[in-house]
């Protein structure tokens, strides 16, 4: 998909992210993500083909299979079933179809709500030096990878221009009110528990994942993207190995190629060369085979 300007066919720009560019569309809002990539806070002049198709499709599996946890904002990801609310030329766009989400309006509640079932990632070094992850004592003695003795809700206060800020659950309850700090910690446990358990039907293990959420006729409501690759950590359970690194299904490998590459992390980000841009396409389609069962043209409208 190339780079489009401030309109599409006619629908004004709402938003634009580092991989979904979302416009305004009526009363709802389309949200369409690219093959773009981002590491280290910055977009790479790479693409990794399908991979916006890959993030809209699994979000589509995620949401059906979600519902009767919470509501969420999805309408459709078929063009054509929404050709009343929508341009003609839109709908008929062939660089459009698969990738685009049409989506209720939510007022977002700008907390990140995350869930974490392993101790990897950022929270290692929180581990290490306090004996707990998001203010949640631990035992001592865990390894890195470990298997977390409960999943832990670890949010962060999202910031739009710059990175997330990890705090505690206490942090979101005084800035949003117990009640609602206490029921996004619910239905985040709730919907990674769902989660975790079809990944390991799957042969998956689900190590981590991120949900956001808004208010949609004053329901607290799922929203963005849910469970793919670009929000969620998994591992292939057959390759397991606690006190170690763990192979995954998601731009990692990217990430892995840059910090060996002399790259500073300041933009601008070097090109991708062919073989990483191949292998990381082929770790998104593996994961949407390995989690929905089904191969991707199943899903395509």
């Amino acid at each position: 998909m190339s780079n489009i300007g401030e309109t599409l066919h006619g629908l004004p720009l709402f938003r634009r992210g580092k991989v979904r560019d979302t416009w305004e569309a009526g009363d709802d809002l389309l949200m369409v993500a690219s093959d773009r990539v981002s590491a280290f806070d910055v977009i790479l002049p790479t693409r990794i083909p399908d991979k916006g198709i890959v993030l809209t499709q699994l979000s589509r599996f995620w949401f059906d299979r979600l519902g009767d946890i919470v509501p969420n904002h999805l309408i459709t990801t078929v063009l054509p079933d929404a050709s009343d609310r929508l341009p003609p030329d839109l709908v008929a766009d062939p660089d459009l179809a698969n990738r685009s989400m049409l989506v209720r309006r939510a007022e977002r509640i700008d907390v990140e709500c995350v869930v974490r079932g392993f101790l990897y990632g950022s929270v290692w070094s929180e581990y290490q030096r306090e004996g707990s992850v998001a203010g949640v004592p631990l035992p001592a003695g865990l390894r890195f990878a470990d298997r977390l003795p409960e999943p832990i809700f670890s949010p962060a206060l999202k910031v739009d221009d710059g990175h997330d800020v990890n705090v505690s659950a206490v942090a979101v309850a005084d800035r949003f009110g117990v009640e609602v700090a206490q029921e996004l910690e619910r239905i985040s446990l709730a919907l990674y528990g769902r989660a975790t358990a079809h990944a390991e039907q799957r042969g998956l293990i689900l190590a981590d994942t991120k949900f956001e959420f808004g208010y949609i006729d004053g329901r607290i409501s799922l929203i963005d993207e849910v469970l793919t690759p670009d929000s969620s950590r998994y591992w292939d359970a057959r390759l397991y190995e606690p006190g170690a690194d763990q192979p995954s299904f998601d731009k990692q490998f990217v990430r892995d190629w840059l910090a060996s590459s002399g790259w500073d992390r300041e933009p601008p980000a070097p090109e991708l060369p062919t073989d990483i841009v191949l292998g990381t396409q082929q770790r998104y389609r593996d994961a949407f085979r390995a989690i929905t069962g089904a191969e991707m043209a199943e899903y395509r409208s």
